[in-house]
């Protein structure tokens, strides 16, 4: 048999669907900014690893980095070098982050949306 929840507990779980609800409508836009910088940074550097990103991104699109990475390196844009370095979070404790570069197709897709963002300037 479940506990029925109290009124209170009502009104937070509504305020936390509220909250998760608007984290969700933000976080595509987000995600693709960050991706948009993991493509800049990687266009210029050729390699990068997350605490590149970390110091190019405000606070909350440093949440979305290592989705971004995921996304990307899933849809084949990336792929991971062998290589690793320390994180620079003193929270980490320099454990160990992957060293990331783009593939062919990245290339292609970057070069693709550079063009076109110079077509339409």
């Amino acid at each position: 048999m479940t506990r029925r929840l109290t009124v209170a507990e009502r009104h937070a779980a509504v305020e936390k669907d509220l909250l998760l609800t608007e984290i969700a409508s933000r976080s595509s836009w987000d995600q693709f900014l960050v991706e948009q910088a993991l493509f800049a940074v990687l266009r210029e550097r050729g390699t990068a690893s997350a605490n590149d990103l970390r110091v190019l991104l405000p606070e909350l699109g440093r949440g979305f980095l290592g989705a971004a990475i995921t996304a990307m390196r899933a849809g084949g844009l990336i792929q991971h070098t062998g290589e690793t370095v320390p994180s620079t979070l003193d929270s980490t404790n320099g454990h160990r982050l992957a060293v990331w570069q783009l593939t062919n197709k990245g290339i292609a897709v970057a070069t693709r949306n550079n063009a076109a963002r110079r077509r339409a300037a």
